[in-house]
């Protein structure tokens, strides 16, 4: 199983950590934003490999798989094709189980398509 780590704000990597305690993976794929020695040192302990491109800064440029890196372009796109339907990408729903009968239908009717 691989995990994915996504945001788009500066301060997702802080919350990183935690998000992945307690999930086992075979691999953590994650954007520059996320290329933080501590992260990458807690995803190793975890027993995961860390798939996070270093950033142009480095002095010391760790090595990455840029082949599995790109099985992120994927997931990036699905998540955007998502968005484009509005009860989703504005959580309409208050319940949890509500909002994921409509994830669940989105998700057949991209699949049917």
């Amino acid at each position: 199983m691989r995990w994915l780590l996504t945001g788009g704000e500066v301060a997702d990597i802080t919350q990183a950590k935690s998000l992945l305690e307690g999930l086992k993976a075979d691999a953590v794929l994650a954007d520059k934003g996320y290329d933080a020695d501590a992260l990458i040192d807690s995803i190793q302990v975890a027993g995961a490999t860390a798939v996070i491109p270093p950033r142009r800064n480095r002095v010391v440029q760790r090595s990455y798989d840029r082949h599995l890196y790109e099985e992120r372009n994927l997931v990036e796109r699905f998540f955007n094709r998502i968005k484009q339907f509005r009860r989703i990408a504005t959580r309409y729903e208050k319940l949890a189980r509500n909002y994921l009968s409509f994830l669940n239908l989105v998700c057949t009717y991209i699949w049917i398509i």
